[in-house]
């Protein structure tokens, strides 16, 4: 009877976990809200139209890609699932929650791999350091082992062939559908890139491409997947429809760059880079999202591209995707403005200086420097695994430092800079609730410790909200942004390792208002509804 009586327990409490474990997956599940990705493709051509589900398909390979690089068959993994950790696993590309520091939500995955698939996980630093073909740093290379079990680079082009030749055919016959003879010339060099691991032609052909309607990005991009050495790039898409009225609205600031970088609170051998004056600012609809900028959370800006050599003769692009931004800050940014903020302060919290602050984030990661200042070495390769932290924390602080000049030069003085301060403070709680795990929340740590610590930033003991000091955040955002660069152009890389272990963590007062913020239930980042059915194509 005894044995009886247990077994029926048991038979209870394991639909009883079950419920639970549901019930926690579907909150996860719903701390993404569902925005749909559209814009009027009524001004497009019909050959412009033509092209896009070309583009889909290529895009959809960046996925599948980005895929094997984080993860490996990613089949193996959502087939065991039930549907809402499926759809969790979708979201983020894997079994770990990518805004809860990479935590595991699949039984039995353990810690997600600092080298995610780029490396093979048993690999020590000291034998990758070991391995003599210089072509192991390279971007586009993954590290694997041989027969003998030795380490071997192998070519992105190589072992992602079959892949690569696809999507290469797809951007040909893309380019043979474009009116524009600079969307064409990208998509056919690109193309060429794919088989080749050579993106620098396609880049400067991007570059150059200044009145297309759709723009389109494709490629291994970015390097914050490698968070073992941040060396290898991850395959990515963006497709963009270019919002002609609010490009043409800021267009001209791409002329004040050379004068913007002179502006910095830095001594003058760290602002001696002359910036680009092909630079370019455009505003866009994003319509798709697929591989890297598409897990986790969203991207709402581009600044491309990476390459140094291209960067010095051609300067960047820097797209801002308005809907994308639209929907977080509405869906939001504004929500965690009412809790974290005196209510005296709210009125600051303003659409177009959330806007501007991206922006300027994306123009300032191509001011400062970006060769060190005696070795004349790349700051990335100076600054090695800290790079991708100080140069995020760069960016947002020099940003905000640039719309300060902004103002003082009296290229932005109708309207109040505490927009911008207020706003930009907002963006930091929303950005840390990601964790302080990734490169771009460890920088908006650094910020927020260095506010704190200056006094910028005050909290009402009472109500525990946040308001600025406007002179203190001033002198702060100045004093900060020097700092960086300083650190940068010496290719510090201690100085920069210390920084981030000393304020690149949520403080305790911090991490009791984001408990406020996670209590309410406001989303912590947005998912799509994306692709040809949702444009009506």
């Amino acid at each position: 009877m005894l044995l009886l009586i247990m077994m029926s327990s048991c038979r209870r409490t394991q639909p009883k976990q079950d419920e639970v474990k549901m019930a926690a997956m579907k909150e996860k599940v719903e701390e993404y809200a569902v925005v749909k990705l559209t814009t009027d493709i009524s001004l497009l051509t019909e050959k412009e139209r033509q092209m896009l589900p070309l583009l889909f398909q290529a895009a959809d390979i960046m996925d599948e890609l980005y895929w094997l690089q984080t993860f490996g068959n990613k089949e193996e993994l959502l087939s065991k699932l039930d549907t809402l950790t499926r759809r969790f696993a979708e979201i983020n590309y894997g079994p770990w929650d990518r805004l809860n520091n990479n935590e595991p939500f699949v039984e039995g995955i353990g810690e997600k791999p600092l080298g995610a698939n780029f490396y093979p996980k048993d690999m020590t630093t000291e034998e990758f350091e070991k391995l003599a073909n210089p072509a192991k740093a390279s971007l586009y290379t993954l590290i694997q082992r041989d027969e003998n079990n030795q380490l071997i680079v192998v070519p992105y082009s190589v072992a992602y062939k079959e892949q690569l030749t696809k999507a290469s055919a797809l951007l040909l016959q893309a380019a043979a559908l474009a009116e524009n003879s600079g969307l064409k010339n990208y998509l056919q060099l690109r193309a060429k890139a794919l088989i080749t691991d050579n993106y620098y032609e396609s880049d400067l052909a991007w570059m150059d491409m200044k009145d297309n309607h759709i723009d389109f990005i494709i490629g291994p991009i970015e390097n914050y997947e490698d968070q073992l050495f941040g060396y290898k790039t991850s395959f990515e898409s963006f497709i963009l429809v270019k919002d002609r009225e609010w490009t043409d609205k800021i267009q001209h600031i791409a002329t004040l760059l050379p004068k913007l970088q002179k502006s910095l609170s830095v001594p003058d051998a760290y602002k001696a880079e002359i910036p680009a004056s092909t630079s370019d600012l455009g505003v866009y609809d994003a319509i798709y999202y697929a591989g890297d900028c598409n897990a986790g959370s969203k991207t709402i800006a581009i600044n491309l591209p990476n390459d140094p050599q291209v960067q010095k003769l051609k300067g960047s692009r820097r797209l801002q995707l308005k809907n994308t931004m639209q929907a977080k800050f509405d869906r939001i940014l504004l929500p965690i403005a009412s809790i974290v903020f005196n209510p005296s302060q709210m009125k600051y919290i303003k659409f177009d200086a959330f806007f501007e602050n991206v922006m300027f984030h994306e123009i300032a990661h191509g001011l400062g420097v970006h060769q060190t200042i005696k070795e004349k070495v790349d700051v990335r390769e100076a600054l090695k695994d800290t790079y991708s932290t100080l140069e995020e924390a760069k960016a947002d602080i020099t940003g905000l430092h640039l719309i300060t000049t902004m103002h003082t030069i009296g290229e932005m003085s109708n309207r109040d800079l505490m927009e911008n301060y207020v706003t930009f403070l907002a963006g930091i709680f929303r950005s840390v609730r990601f964790g302080a795990s990734s490169a771009h929340g460890k920088a908006n740590m650094i910020q927020f410790n260095y506010f704190l610590q200056n006094e910028a930033i005050k909290i009402d003991p009472s109500t525990g909200t946040y308001s600025i000091d406007f002179e203190k955040m001033k002198k702060a955002v100045s004093d900060l942004s020097a700092l960086i660069i300083q650190i940068q152009g010496d290719g510090d890389y201690q100085r920069a390792k210390q920084l981030i272990a000393d304020m690149g963590n949520i403080p305790p007062k911090m991490q009791t208002t984001l408990d406020k913020v996670a209590q309410a239930g406001i989303p912590k980042d947005i998912v799509f509804e994306q692709g040809p059915k949702v444009l009506g194509l």
